[in-house]
């Protein structure tokens, strides 16, 4: 998701309390993903609703040249982090966008973000994408990450079919997609304006079907 579905200036709406922004507890598993997201536990991380709390850390993560390269700007302040996650929320609400932040073990903030953005009436198909602090990457946390939210997108949100879009420079993003069993459709040709630079992007898909194909377990016949 190199285009974010947010944008600081079109989307500067104070919150209000029609969209409270709450801590989470341990122990949440609701699929009821609307009212708020379940808190997904992985080797060595968790993937949760994004809080106040993380604001700081991902505009430390995710506003480094590593990173932010080759997606649209993030936000340029705390402040605008802040709003990033409010509106995160409303969006969530309303059913439109689901977006997990990554919190290593040990530490209690995120460091990095997988995000999910209905493209059709009730989630049938949407886009995904994710940005992790460069000091996590090659860790392993993004394989099993993305593993966990393809399975919510699937199994929790009803997705049918989930696609990504990635500059056809980014070796990094277009390799971990790869990795994760999805399929190049073709490339869209200057598909992508970051500061004033037009990028060719890779259309790539993963469908429901391909995630139940990679899960079937042969058994060896009784004899």
């Amino acid at each position: 998701m190199e285009v974010m579905p947010y944008s600081e200036h079109v989307n500067d709406v104070k919150r209000t309390s029609a969209s409270p922004l709450v801590k989470q507890h341990a122990g949440i598993t609701s699929s009821d993903w609307q009212q708020q997201l379940p808190i997904l536990g992985g080797h060595g991380f968790t993937l949760r609703e994004l809080t106040l709390e993380d604001a700081p850390s991902l505009f430390a993560m995710l506003t480094t040249e590593e990173v932010s390269r080759f997606i649209s700007p993030p936000p340029t302040s705390v402040e605008g982090f802040e709003r990033f996650i409010a509106w995160t929320h409303r969006q969530r609400a309303a059913g439109q966008y689901v977006c997990f932040g990554v919190v290593p073990e040990g530490m209690t903030v995120a460091i990095g973000l997988f995000q999910l953005r209905s493209l059709e009436r009730g989630f049938r198909s949407a886009e995904w994408g994710f940005a992790i602090g460069s000091p996590f990457w090659g860790t392993g946390l993004f394989a099993t990450g993305a593993d966990l939210v393809l399975d919510f997108a699937f199994e929790t949100v009803g997705a049918f079919r989930l696609e990504a879009r990635s500059s056809t420079e980014n070796g990094r993003g277009n390799g971990a997609l790869r990795k994760l069993g999805a399929v190049r459709e073709g490339v869209l040709r200057n598909g992508l304006q970051l500061r004033g630079v037009n990028h060719d992007q890779n259309v790539w898909s993963i469908l429901a079907s391909d995630r139940q194909e990679c899960k079937v377990t042969w058994e060896p016949r009784a004899a």
